[in-house]
């Protein structure tokens, strides 16, 4: 007892009988390899963890903590704030403000302010590595042998590190497009958050969350924003709200180049920002060329497993390059296991890398047994007009329970704070995916809205526990508030009954 109190018992009791120099290291320093790194440390485990990142094709490079923090969910976040506040301040004349018609907004300030703040974030992922004794290790890593890494800092400093367990957290990159100026003139989302200048007119090639996202925020700053759509918006998302997505943004500014690719990007003038001829080339075969000052590409990520040297310990990979795991994430190699963005099957979340590495240091250090859960994980788009789902789409839900057995609970509906500035009425949605043969059983919860992401993190726990539509229905609303809505939907698709937005 005296032991435990002092903290002393676990590194104890988790004192293996080997002589590598760790009990395990974590490659990658992202979300879940920092979360796995630290709690295994806090349970006895002696502990590394190796992050490098690899410049881009324009140089951009970040610190410790992957991308969500430096060019994923934090600066993305930020600038999506930042739009929003521009469309705040115009909905503000309506409610008595006086503000001035010719407010501008400032890149550059609003870059150096994000910045300072992932910077921020960086040094408290150091400390907080340093206080649990994890060592970090700057350098990249590549496997030797089975329990050896070979690792080169960015002065060629070169060492061995070996280990008893290994954690593969290396996540993704950006994928660049086989086509002429691509990585000479084009970006990414590895580079936007920390442009140095205003992007001007932008173009962005892709129809996934990322491109949408990216566009969302740069026209809600004013810029011309372009998006070119291969196929399907929001591919693996409800199409229904894809669309209602795609609808919105156009109205509200983001123009679509509908079934195009680009063929080739060329540079015509040089500076901050430059000027680009983009020539790309419909479904149809039609050509088609357009300048830009900027160019975004967001076709997809690739995981960042190919210069690892995993062929060397023969851990498998599928066809994507991802790493193969069975449910406790465990590799073919079974000292070697893999969270995160880079396992095939996983879903690519920051919070569920996390959850990932936590319950896997968990069962390797402290007796742990629970499985990370992959089912029913809440997640949001933030596209201008946010996009909160948990569960199945639609399609989904009926390739797995037949189309007979769902029933599709759904509704517009205008948020009290629309009202005044007389926003449209029916541009928010809402929607239950139940199956009828299971009481009514929801597996699907959609919402198209603002703050759809705290709305649907609170009710994605009843999904979780198994809620009907009658718990839906049993729950008193909060008025008025969005979220409200789940409390009253009583129109189902099937009986194609108006589900125009009702007044309080």
């Amino acid at each position: 007892m005296e032991s435990h109190q002092k903290g002393e018992l676990l590194p104890l009791i988790n004192k293996q009988n080997h002589n590598y120099d760790y009990d395990l290291v974590v490659i990658g320093g992202g979300s879940g390899g920092l979360a796995a790194s630290k709690l295994a440390a806090d349970l006895g485990a002696k502990v590394a963890v190796c992050d490098f990142v690899q410049p881009t094709p324009k140089g951009t490079t970040w610190g410790l903590g992957g991308t969500c923090v430096n060019v994923g969910c934090i600066p993305k976040k930020l600038m999506h704030q930042a739009a929003i506040l521009g469309h705040s301040l115009k909905d503000s004349r309506d409610f008595g403000w006086t503000t001035p018609d010719g407010v501008t907004h400032d890149w550059s300030k609003m870059v150096e302010g994000i910045q300072s703040h992932i910077g921020s974030l960086n040094w408290g992922y150091r400390v907080a590595l340093r206080n649990k004794k994890v060592d970090y290790v700057n350098a990249y890593a590549t496997f030797v042998d089975a329990h050896t890494l070979h690792t080169v800092d960015r002065r060629g400093k070169e060492k061995a590190i070996t280990a008893d367990k290994f954690l593969i957290a290396t996540g993704g990159r950006p994928r660049y497009p086989d086509i002429p100026g691509a990585k000479e003139y084009c970006i990414t989302s590895d580079d936007i958050f920390s442009l140095p200048h205003s992007p001007g007119k932008t173009l962005l090639v892709g129809a996934s969350y990322i491109a949408l996202e990216c566009a969302g925020f740069l026209a809600g700053l004013g810029y011309d924003t372009t998006v070119m759509v291969r196929s399907i918006l929001l591919r693996g998302f409800d199409q229904g709200i894809a669309e209602r997505i795609g609808t919105y943004m156009e109205q509200n500014g983001v123009k679509f180049i509908r079934g195009a690719v680009p063929t080739s990007i060329e540079q015509i003038e040089e500076g901050s920002p430059g000027k680009y001829r983009v020539k790309s080339t419909t479904n149809e075969g039609e050509e088609i060329e357009e300048e830009y000052n900027t160019v975004v590409l967001a076709i997809g990520r690739d995981p960042c497993t190919s210069s690892l040297g995993l062929e060397k310990i023969n851990v498998e990979l599928a066809k994507s390059g991802k790493v193969i795991v069975d449910k406790g994430e465990r590799t073919s190699v079974p000292h070697v296991y893999a969270i995160g963005d880079v396992i095939e099957g996983g879903l690519e979340l920051t919070p569920v890398a996390i959850q990932a590495g936590k319950l896997l240091a968990k069962r390797l250090y402290g007796n742990g047994t629970l499985l990370t859960d992959y089912v029913n994980v809440p997640t949001t788009v933030f596209t201008p007009l946010e996009y909160g789902c948990c569960g199945l789409s639609e399609e989904e839900a009926i390739a797995k329970y037949g189309e007979d057995d769902i029933e599709v609970y759904h509704g517009n509906f205008i948020p009290l704070e629309y009202t005044v500035p007389h926003r449209p009425e029916n541009d928010c949605y809402a929607k239950l995916i139940c199956v009828s043969s299971e009481n009514e059983k929801v597996v699907g919860f959609h919402v198209l809205s603002p703050n759809a992401g705290e709305i649907t993190q609170g009710f994605s726990i009843g999904l979780k526990l198994g809620a009907t539509k009658a718990d839906f229905d049993n729950l008193i609303g909060i008025h008025p508030t969005v979220a409200e809505v789940f409390t009253t939907l009583n129109v189902t698709k099937k009986s194609g009954g108006d589900v125009s937005a009702q007044g309080c």
